[in-house]
């Protein structure tokens, strides 16, 4: 009758074969699609660059702001310390303080620095990154303690408290009002409180005073003449 008869293996072949020819055709058809979208992607790059150069050519001077903004934001990046700089800079802060004496230490750097050094003790001490700058704040609990206004995170320190918690600020290297509030941490200001109003402010000396200052100076390194009387006559 003109009909061909196959055994059950050419027909799992044959039916193997189709489906591996049903299969292959769309997956060249994904690998195609794929291949233009990277062309265009890539084209799209090229056609944007080449639009910056130009534009980077045509304008100098904004490309120049442009990119000391960039550069600066990216160094702010790079040089923002984290918690464990703020930790170091408590600690050498605390032991130039613990090597002088009470009588000296400026009570503004003592406070500040004891107060930061409790709060740490406690694990009271959080630290937050804002991108070009961080933020240390303090928190009501040790995120360790065993309590249930500690572990409930309906609890924790709402954000829109967080300005008011600030301890200090992080920017470029830098903690910025643990700095501050270290200087003149060896003048101890409850010294000079029994002294006039005149004498408290320290104004830096005029040109006079100064001139006046190294000529003193300088006669204090001469040999002493000593004349007798008889001389005279």
């Amino acid at each position: 009758n003109g009909l061909v008869s196959c055994s059950e293996d050419d027909v799992q072949l044959c039916g193997g074969s189709s489906g591996a020819s049903w299969h292959s055709e769309p997956l060249g058809a994904a690998e195609k699609q794929q291949s233009v979208w990277c062309r265009s992607l890539l084209s799209d790059y090229k056609e944007a660059c080449r639009e910056a150069v130009v534009g980077a050519w045509e304008r100098p001077l904004r490309t120049s702001v442009y990119v000391t903004l960039l550069g600066g934001a990216w160094a702010c990046f790079c040089t923002k310390p984290d918690r464990l700089s703020f930790d170091d800079a408590l600690l050498k802060c605390s032991n130039q303080l613990g090597l002088l004496s009470p009588w000296i230490r400026s009570g503004i750097s003592d406070v500040h620095v004891q107060s930061l050094v409790k709060l740490r003790n406690e694990g009271r001490l959080r630290h937050a990154s804002l991108g070009l700058l961080s933020v240390v704040y303090y928190a009501d609990y040790d995120p360790d303690a065993m309590l249930y206004e500690a572990q409930c995170s309906n609890l924790s320190v709402p954000w829109r408290e967080i300005p008011q918690r600030v301890l200090d600020i992080g920017f470029a290297g830098n903690w910025w009002i643990l700095d501050s509030k270290m200087k003149d941490y060896d003048v101890n200001e409850d010294e000079f409180k029994h002294l006039p109003a005149h004498m408290q402010v320290m104004s830096p000396p005029s040109v006079e005073e100064v001139e006046r200052n190294e000529k003193l100076h300088r006669e204090s390194w001469l040999p002493v003449s000593v004349k007798d009387k008889g001389d005279k006559n």
